[in-house]
């Protein structure tokens, strides 16, 4: 069995959810073809919706009391919400100019909006500053990005 130090665990984890990420646009984008966008969005929040209820209440995976959601600041219950506009954009992008340029223009709005999440300290995040050298890496992201979609 191969031992990972404990700071990798969450990359790899993070990696294995980009990965997953990318296929689950992917299929999405397909099943929307088959039955329309807005029908997909519904479709694979009803999955996840049940999948999440069984590893919940049958398996009882949970570690959290969902009775404390009205302590949690208003605006940290908007996930669900931001699930469907993310559920629908991906797969419109993805059928439109394809899987790479997507995640690719994906990544470089996810990082954009981390770095200034970082910077600013928002959502109860220990602020980081955002450094030049922040600014060059988002910038060949960006690069990279409009590369792929000629």
């Amino acid at each position: 069995m191969i031992l990972l130090p404990v700071k990798l665990l969450p990359i790899l984890i993070a990696a294995i959810a980009g990965i997953t990420m990318a296929v689950q646009g992917t299929l999405n984008s397909l099943l929307s073809k088959a039955v329309g966008l807005l029908e997909t969005t519904f479709w694979v929040q009803l999955v996840g919706a049940i999948a999440s209820a069984i590893l919940l209440f049958v398996l009882r995976l949970g570690n959290g009391n969902l009775l404390e959601l009205g302590k949690a600041p208003w605006y940290s219950l908007v996930g669900g919400l931001l699930g469907v506009v993310i559920t629908f954009f991906v797969a419109s992008s993805i059928s439109r100019v394809g899987a790479t340029a997507a995640t690719t223009a994906i990544i470089v709005g996810q990082v954009t909006t981390a770095g200034l999440l970082d910077h600013f300290g928002l959502f109860g995040l220990k602020s980081c500053a955002f450094t030049i050298t922040d600014g060059v890496g988002i910038v060949l992201l960006a690069i990279g990005a409009r590369l792929l979609l000629r």
